[in-house]
């Protein structure tokens, strides 16, 4: 009797040890297999930055083949053009880890092929000595009139193929050499103005008048108003018995359309449409613009915008959103994408940086293929909202982003900063001979839109078309 207690015991006792033994195995394979490529691309992950000690890391190259990264003889990486890409190409330390596209496609920059990366420490037997190439699709060129341009301010600049979702410029300042970051990693992170930020993916912004093509077109998808109802502009509009919202400089439109309201930028127009589309409207069309999605792609991580609690708001905040103001955040890049919409027929697409991964002949192993992002209106309103925004570039408050035989579309925005100054915005396309691009232009406490924000977006559409870059 005492044999047999025992003998359970001891099967008791093996069966839990094969199943501790099993959950083990099963927790290496989910990592190894289901974890292993984020895992990998990790920016604190230092067994891969060990890994790739004895390996040339490959080149990050522009659209055209200009060098942005590259590593010497010795292993030390090098950023031809610097601060001004620094927000695309990112850096690689053995200390703080990586970012950008040293991060996001660290993988192939290390020698490994996306399906390499599941297979774990085997993957080093496979890799070859040299890391692949990376080619993006942002023009170097192009990037370098946005930073001239941005003149040191504090802001960011994202252009983007309106057909295709390929990120042609992303700058963010200020920025700093990724070369130094390592060295000077203490001082950037105690500087007040925060370089190490990208602005164009994470810094949060109220979108200011910017924000009314939205609001525009999610009061004709509601039946809210239509093209033809007149509204009538005092200067300013009562908002229950306690709050006057008022139109900038106190000026007086008068009585006008909707098309009118957008190129002269009618506060009181776009809050009381606000006001009719109330907290469910709002709600639904921010929903399907996708406000509230963060773009989780490694290699641009686009915050959510920061969206209150719409039913928990008083009127007037209501009609504080409808200028784009109040409790609302948004990024740059969350901007181009509503500009997109309005230029792409109602699409938007997905943004992208890597174009294409390349062996050292040349020879593509990886390209993306441009995806929609989602549909977030029909063509008709996109078409409709897209003239109102050519009207605010040949007669309205954008006039200074206009470009002789270039169609110029966009809306300025003077958002309110409750730290400072207020902030300048511009977004908009642009498009000739079949080629066109989306742009959102952000100047920290740049005052007026349409002064200094459009007045960049102008040098920038000359660059893209005319060729006209002030690199160098």
């Amino acid at each position: 009797m005492a044999d047999h207690s025992i003998r359970r015991q001891i099967a008791a006792a093996a069966a839990v040890l094969l199943i501790l033994f099993a959950v083990q195995i099963l927790y290496l394979t989910k990592i190894a297999v289901w974890d292993g490529a984020a895992l990998a691309q990790h920016p604190l992950n230092m067994r891969t930055a060990l890994a790739e000690k004895d390996i040339r890391r490959g080149r990050i190259l522009d659209r055209t083949g200009e060098v942005l990264a590259v590593s010497n003889a010795a292993g030390v990486r090098s950023y031809p053009y610097g601060a001004a890409l620094a927000p695309v190409t990112g850096y690689q330390t053995e200390r703080y880890g990586a970012s950008g596209i040293e991060q996001a496609a660290g993988a192939a920059l290390g020698g490994m092929t996306a399906d390499m990366v599941q297979m774990g420490p085997v993957r080093t037997l496979l890799r070859s000595d040299t890391g692949y190439d990376v080619r993006l699709t942002v023009d170097a060129a192009l990037s370098g009139t946005a930073w001239h341009a941005l003149g040191g301010r504090r802001g960011a600049v994202v252009v983007m193929d309106a057909a295709t979702g390929a990120v042609l410029t992303m700058v963010s300042a200020p920025s700093v050499s990724p070369a130094a970051v390592e060295q000077h990693w203490e001082e950037y992170g105690a500087r007040t103005d925060s370089p190490l930020l990208n602005r164009a993916l994470q810094g949060l912004y109220p979108p200011g008048s910017t924000f009314k093509p939205l609001i525009a077109d999610a009061a004709l998808e509601s039946g809210a108003t239509n093209p033809d109802e007149v509204f009538t502009c005092t200067g300013s509009l009562a908002v229950g018995t306690d709050y006057v919202l008022h139109e900038s400089h106190g000026a007086v439109h008068g009585q006008l359309r909707l098309a009118d309201a957008l190129r002269e930028s009618c506060n009181t127009t776009f809050a009381s449409l606000a006001l009719r589309l109330g907290a469910r409207g709002l709600t639904k069309a921010f929903d399907r613009f996708g406000l509230d999605v963060a773009i989780d792609t490694p290699e641009v991580p686009m915050a959510a915008a920061h969206i209150p609690a719409l039913t928990q708001l008083s009127d007037g905040d209501i009609a504080q959103l409808g200028i784009g103001q109040g409790q609302l955040l948004v990024t740059p890049m969350q901007m181009v994408l509503i500009a997109d919409a309005f230029a792409n027929e109602g699409r938007v697409m997905q943004p992208y940086l890597v174009d294409a991964v390349l062996t050292d002949a040349g020879t593509p192993l990886y390209e993306t293929r441009p995806a929609v992002w989602r549909t977030v209106t029909t063509p008709v309103r996109a078409a409709i909202i897209d003239s109102y925004m050519e009207s605010v570039v040949t007669h309205g408050t954008g006039t200074a982003a206009a470009v002789h035989g270039v169609r110029v579309t966009g809306k300025t925005g003077t958002a309110e900063n409750t730290t400072g100054a207020d902030h300048a915005w511009f977004i908009g396309a642009a498009e000739r001979g079949g080629r066109k691009i989306v742009m959102a232009v952000l100047v920290e406490e740049g005052g007026f839109g349409g002064r200094a924000a459009a007045g960049i977006a102008r040098q920038i559409i000359t660059s893209y078309f005319e060729g006209e870059t002030l690199l160098q």
